[in-house]
């Protein structure tokens, strides 16, 4: 008998996970996750409210900033709470909206929070489920996706951002914990 393919999925988010977790684990703070490893860099910063607001821009820029890891954990969250949002609950925030904690305890938290919600949804999904693009239909980047395509994505969006964290942190400390 072959396994549900809902096991398939958690399998590979669990996967995905423990690589994030090993990041977690370690040495990061403030300091190593706001640390900027080039001089056009998006990052994270508090606004005149104290909101962490995330550098942002709708066209993608030419070139490509390098990443803070306090931003990539901010997308991370950003893509996980709206994918959560649309797919199970009653729609997301606006990207604006959607902030980073401020500190590595809370981001830590957070990110393990949507991983905890999004693996609890996914593990009672049945093949209809799978099959559907019902629960896809107001996702920004999933219209018209079936929802096992998007809790695919979601995996491997994950592991991306997983590998940008891990080279930030190893780029800081191969530099001996320089600030630039």
């Amino acid at each position: 008998m072959t396994a549900p393919r809902v096991d398939l999925l958690a399998r590979q988010l669990d996967i995905a996970w423990a690589l994030f977790d090993y990041h977690l684990g370690k040495d990061l703070d403030e300091r190593v996750c706001l640390w900027e490893p080039a001089p056009h860099c998006w990052t994270v910063r508090p606004d005149a409210q104290g909101r962490w607001i995330a550098d942002w821009n709708d066209q993608e820029p030419d070139p490509v900033p390098a990443l803070t890891i306090g931003w990539v954990t901010w997308h991370i969250g950003y893509w996980w709470t709206t994918t959560l949002g649309h797919c199970f609950g009653s729609g997301a925030p606006a990207r604006e909206e959607i902030t980073w904690p401020g500190s590595m305890p809370a981001t830590v938290d957070w990110l393990r929070g949507l991983h905890d919600d999004w693996r609890a949804h996914v593990a009672d999904l049945t093949d209809a489920d799978l099959d559907s693009t019902d629960r896809t239909a107001t996702l920004p980047w999933g219209q018209g996706m079936r929802l096992a395509d998007v809790a695919g994505w979601v995996t491997v969006e994950l592991t991306k951002n997983v590998s940008e964290v891990g080279l930030i942190r190893n780029l800081y400390f191969a530099r001996g914990g320089e600030d630039r």
